[in-house]
């Protein structure tokens, strides 16, 4: 029993690792030869979940509302499982853009404390930001040409849309008009 264990360790380690060196390989390789379109998706879905993770961090220091914190805490995750999705799926020598935040977006919140910076990363963030999310996965899950791509954006799509859901439901909360 306790050697089973161990081979189920070490097998998750492996597995892990393997998949962390494709993730680098992906994301390092600077060969990329994707049509553009799809070159378009992979720059469009990396900068979207390194914004929410980005502005999620910052609202877990600058809000002092619980339901915006819990709203920032899911987006951290699920975002940092789509970036992650999105590098795996991506071709081998495809770079996929690791820190690529909307620094437009990111500035305008850094300021801001309490419900100024609740009701900014509500609409720029929760709104906007998973509107846009939604044309730019939308677009590649209709249109991609690259099979991986297309596939990954046809998967995260509920993912998203329910985050588009969430915001609205938490902006109607907090009495702010959704988008």
């Amino acid at each position: 029993m306790k050697l089973a264990s161990i081979a189920a360790a070490l097998l998750a380690v492996t597995t892990a690792s393997a998949a962390f060196a494709q993730t680098q390989a992906a994301s390092t390789t600077a060969a990329n030869d994707l049509p553009s379109p799809d070159k378009e998706f992979v720059q469009a879905a990396s900068m979207s979940s390194s914004t929410e993770i980005d502005a999620s961090k910052l609202a877990s220091k600058q809000s002092q509302d619980a339901d915006v914190k819990s709203f920032a805490h899911h987006m951290e995750v699920d975002h940092t499982k789509l970036a992650l999705s999105l590098k795996m799926a991506a071709p081998h020598g495809v770079a996929v853009p690791k820190d690529n935040s909307d620094t437009a977006v990111l500035n305008s919140l850094s300021g801001l404390h309490g419900k100024a910076f609740d009701t900014a990363y509500i609409k720029q963030v929760g709104l906007a930001g998973h509107e846009q999310a939604i044309a730019a996965f939308q677009k590649e899950a209709d249109g991609g040409q690259n099979a991986d791509l297309k596939k990954a954006a046809q998967n995260a799509l509920p993912t998203i849309k329910e985050h588009l859901k969430m915001a609205q439901q938490l902006a109607a909360k907090k009495g702010l008009a959704a988008q």
